[in-house]
């Protein structure tokens, strides 16, 4: 019988899962519960316990309370203290268990997804001499080199850290070594837990609670004028910040110190929340009169609110047409029914916007969480959560996450974006979790996009969503005008440059209104490789096989995967030739080249280059609302939900980008990315006008873009993906096989679709059809592992089945000895074939 919670009766036995990364510890532990834990344990408890052979102290979480076990009782272990009451809820642990199976991941990576980054507690094993241990007394021991090493240093530093002597000495066999002078009573070992993220504390001056106050005032000497501002001050305000103080009325620490020995003041600390916006001036706002469409959204929403009932909702909603506007009205709906609301956006560029937006609405019941802020920032942000002290959390993919217990509505904007999926294990899908938790919690689910994706739009079409649009701007301007521009007919013209001559004649006519320019390359760098014409040699990353990118402000060539970094040759190293030329264009040529053009225009430039540093990002995109720059250039993190009114020239550099990668989505991304970038033009009073430049103009995506016709590039796409049997038609499994050496990574790959057609022949489920590979995969190599793919397309039916099967291979079968040094990364409904 499990609890949801504390209850009258004693909880004995508890199951934990451990914070241990090892495949063979991914299963629940009973532990049982000591006499003084009785009453104060709970389901989703956060707990300190001793495993394995050495007792090692280690982190678990409480997932379920058990009455009975089928173990002898005096073979299982107590638990050492709890950590946190409650940290997980009945609903998240439910959630863990969902991502678990779904997306064949271990318990406690989906249990970190929830809790919050940092603040997880790491062991750390403390080694220090025995203080009956003297130097002359060792020879004694009879103690081998090793031994005698680890000591020399421990009477110098007396104890040391596990982590340190592991580097110092770089012993593998280091906790044997250990154990062994523990055993002879030289060394004593001390387990401990240490969390990444600490309090912060601030110091608050208080008048002091005296009767006497008023007389030891009076009393103080006249030459004590200092100490006589202060307790006027104080007596007017009663209690201050220490920092305030000081900076007000410039105070000493002398002085203070002095009050508060005589008894005047006290100095107390109070721990203080790391507020993430606070620099930003937040004016509020008042709810904007909404237009017919708008108000046909919301009508159709508000029922579900009232009536808590599940509902998933897609609006197709042009950009400009004020789908935050719907958001915001909505989520004020939600507040009077006592809920609480998550709001999720798909670059970090875009949460500053919403904050600003949302604060100046809703006041302080918004928190925000992000990768961008620090690990304190996002641990006060979490416990504000936590604590009920928010209503409304606004972040990127991980804020669907928000621990509320009252949740009415997730919202996902720009739902069609990749970066709600993961990367990383577990590689969940944003939209999958927040429907999961809006069924959970009887909420609504709204997704919004200009450009659905092709799956979300096919549920809309069979009513597995319902369906709102919306194709009027909201300031009733009409869509910008998009210019389609060949780039071949520029080289016939003798034009080399990467600006056509559309482009460049509208970025001098804009300078000259005094209006804005966004540029949009999906592509950072300055060229994007470096190649001999004399011998076609390409200069690749030594761990990755991957063309290095040419960086100028910097002067090197660096990997875009692992990092490396190296200068760029001035001689082939193949052939020796001097014919070394550099290719392609990345966001750092494009703005040079701008700035060259156009010396008077002011120039930035947003990518993860130049955004690296926190607070870059949201100054940069100030400064352009501002007006401050008149040409903003950038990838991806440019190219959607931003809103700048002065911008009413958007210039393509390369809508070809995506084309021809090696992806069954390319046609998608092209159309979607153009789309949005175009949007954002002419969101002001002014009219909007867009430039593409491409070298494939009769490209199905890019022809359709020209009108913002999503219906006519819909039904072209969902065409192929049907006479293909792609998403949404089939589902994806995309298996990655990475190692050291290539012979074993092949072999590995090839012993497990052997395994995996057997086993699918005996469900009668047909494999050449479902199984596509082995083969190196488009990345062959990243961080020195070579990595092979095999992906598996099954009608969604068939997913559990090839899930278990999966499973079987890499946890049961006999051939487990392929796999021994491979990496096997499973990713299920994958976003990306790379």
């Amino acid at each position: 019988m499990s609890h949801g919670g504390n209850s009258m009766e004693k909880i004995e036995f508890v199951k934990v899962i451990v914070n241990n990364k090892s495949k063979k510890t991914d299963m629940e532990y009973t532990y049982r519960v000591p006499k003084v834990l009785e009453d104060k344990i709970n389901l989703g408890s956060r707990v300190i316990i001793p495993f394995g052979k050495g007792n090692k102290l280690i982190e678990g979480f409480v997932v379920d309370i058990v009455n009975l076990v089928d173990i002898d009782n005096d073979k299982i272990k107590y638990i050492n203290e709890i950590v946190d009451d409650t940290i997980l809820s009945k609903e998240l642990i439910g959630l863990c268990r969902w991502m678990k199976e779904k997306y064949m991941c271990r318990f406690i990576d989906a249990i970190q997804c929830i809790t919050p980054t940092g603040a997880s507690l790491k062991s750390k094993r403390t080694i220090t001499l025995c203080n009956n241990v003297k130097e002359q007394f060792l020879y004694n021991y009879k103690l081998s080199d090793k031994q005698n090493e680890l000591i020399k240093i421990l009477l110098e530093r007396k104890s040391v850290t596990e982590d340190f002597l592991k580097r110092y000495l770089g012993y593998k066999d280091i906790n044997r070594l250990i154990k062994s002078l523990e055993e002879k009573n030289i060394v004593t070992v001390r387990d401990s837990l240490k969390s990444n993220v600490n309090k912060t504390f601030e110091k608050i001056i208080k008048l002091s609670d005296r009767e006497d106050l008023s007389f030891l005032i009076n009393k103080l000497s006249k030459r004590a004028k200092k100490q006589r501002e202060i307790l006027m001050y104080l007596s007017k305000h009663n209690q201050v910040e220490w920092s305030k103080l000081r900076k007000q009325m410039d105070v000493a620490t002398n002085t203070i110190n002095s009050l508060a020995s005589k008894g005047l003041i006290e100095i107390i600390m109070v721990q203080k929340r790391r507020e993430p916006y606070e620099y930003m001036r937040i004016s509020s706002t008042e709810p904007l009169t909404l237009t017919k469409e708008q108000s046909n959204a919301i009508d159709q929403i508000i029922p579900y609110i009232y009536q808590n009932t599940y509902k998933p909702f897609l609006i197709h909603g042009v950009t400009g047409s004020g789908k935050t506007e719907v958001y915001m009205q909505l989520i004020d709906k939600i507040l009077k029914q006592s809920k609480e609301a998550i709001v999720l956006v798909p670059e970090i560029a875009l949460t500053s916007q919403m904050i600003e937006r949302f604060k100046g609405r809703f006041g302080d019941v918004v928190a925000v969480l992000h990768s961008r802020l620090s690990l304190g920032e996002r641990y006060d942000e979490w416990n504000r959560i936590k604590k009920g002290e928010v209503k409304i959390v606004i972040g990127a993919r991980s804020a669907v996450f928000a621990p509320f217990r009252n949740l009415g509505m997730i919202i996902i904007d720009e739902e069609h974006e990749y970066t709600y999926k993961s990367e990383y294990s577990p590689k969940y899908h944003a939209i999958d979790v927040a429907k999961y938790r809006c069924q959970m919690n009887n909420a609504v689910l709204l997704l919004g996009s200009a450009t659905p994706s092709i799956e979300s739009y096919m549920k809309a079409e069979k009513g597995e969503y319902c369906k709102i649009q919306m194709m009027s701007r909201f300031n009733n301007n009409p869509l910008p005008k998009i210019e389609i521009v060949d780039m071949r007919n520029e080289l016939n013209k003798g034009n080399k440059s990467i600006f056509s001559e559309s482009l460049y004649n509208g970025i001098k006519e804009n300078l000259n209104k005094e209006e804005q320019i966004i540029l949009f390359l999906n592509r950072r760098g300055y060229s994007t490789f470096i190649s001999c014409r004399n011998c076609g040699y390409v200069v690749k990353c030594p761990h990755c096989e991957i063309s290095l990118t040419y960086h100028v402000n910097s002067n090197d060539v660096s990997c875009h995967y692992c990092g490396f970094t190296r200068n760029p040759p001035t001689i082939c190293p193949e052939c020796r030739s001097k014919y070394i030329k550099y290719f392609g264009v990345g966001t750092e040529k494009i703005e040079n080249l701008t700035k060259k053009y156009f010396p008077k225009a002011k120039v930035a430039r947003l990518d993860l280059d130049t955004t690296s540093k926190k607070g870059v990002m949201d100054r940069t995109l100030d400064e352009f609302k501002k007006g401050k720059i008149d040409i903003l250039i950038g990838t991806q993190m440019i190219a959607k939900g931003l809103d700048f009114p002065n911008v009413t020239l958007v210039g393509v550099i390369a809508a070809d980008t995506n084309l021809n990668l090696p992806d069954f989505r390319a046609g998608e991304k092209t159309f979607q990315l153009i789309t949005q970038v175009a949007g954002r033009a002419g969101r002001g009073n002014k009219i909007g006008r867009v430039i593409v430049q491409t070298y494939e103009p009769e490209h199905f995506a890019i022809k359709t873009s020209k009108n913002h016709d999503y219906i006519s590039f819909y039904k072209q796409e969902i065409m192929l993906r049907e006479e293909f049997i792609y998403p949404p038609y089939s589902n994806l499994i995309n298996i990655i096989f990475s190692g050291k050496k290539e012979n074993d990574v092949i072999k590995a790959a090839n012993c497990f679709a052997n395994i995996m057609k057997e086993k699918l022949m005996e469900y009668k489920i047909k494999c050449n059809e479902t199984i596509l590979g082995p083969h190196p995969a488009p990345l062959s190599k990243i961080k020195q592992k070579y990595r092979w793919q095999m992906i598996i397309k099954s009608k969604p039916v068939d997913q559990n089945k090839i899930k278990g099967i999966i499973n079987y291979i890499r946890f049961e079968s006999n051939e487990n000895y392929f796999f021994k040094n491979i990496n096997i990364s499973v990713d299920i409904d994958p976003y990306s074939m790379l």
